[in-house]
């Protein structure tokens, strides 16, 4: 039997029923059998601050290790002013303290972003790439992800279009198998 790896997700919009959220339930639900995808709640972490650290708050602790025991990351991610939103870099942020204990290094991940704009998220997903690289996250390359127009996804009852299917089933498998090569090298 191959091994099933748990994939941390974490959503950048907070809104229950963003076209991010609705994004990432999609990619769960499109995952092959080698991935278990769980979406990890971002919008309870109190803004990161080192004072308060030293005797963390229970929702820290949790997010880290959740967070710890996954063995991959996908960010879906809107962009807010040319970046990541302030709860998804505060989640980095949460996860990479204290200094020399890092959640996320070495999980191998990806990002797609999701936006109702015409580019995509392209400047969002580029920003946290660059977080990626000094978190150790290697980052899958391809197929890179910006989803424009998100709302054409999904048909009037909000599930996901017969026609979106094709592109997010393969970015998700391409996943896979990146997941995959990692964690066999």
């Amino acid at each position: 039997m191959s091994k099933v790896y748990s994939v941390a997700v974490l959503v950048g919009s907070l809104r229950k029923a963003s076209l991010n959220r609705k994004v990432a339930q999609a990619l769960i639900a499109l995952a092959p059998p080698s991935l278990s995808l769980k979406i990890i709640e971002i919008g309870e972490l109190p803004l990161y601050n080192e004072d308060i650290d030293g005797t963390p708050p229970a929702a820290y602790t949790a997010f880290r290790e959740q967070l710890g025991s996954s063995d991959a990351v996908l960010f879906v991610t809107p962009e807010y002013n040319r970046s990541v939103p302030a709860p998804l870099k505060n989640a980095i942020d949460v996860g990479s303290r204290p200094y020399g204990k890092s959640a996320w290094s070495g999980k191998p991940g990806a990002v797609i972003s999701v936006s109702p704009g015409a580019i995509g998220g392209f400047g969002a997903n580029h920003h946290l790439r660059q977080s990626l690289v000094f978190l150790d996250v290697p980052c899958m390359q391809q197929p890179e992800a910006y989803v424009g127009h998100a709302a054409a996804l999904f048909d009037e009852a909000g599930a996901l279009a017969e026609k979106s299917k094709p592109f997010l089933q393969g970015f998700v498998d391409a996943y896979a198998q990146w997941v995959e090569r990692y964690h066999k090298a």
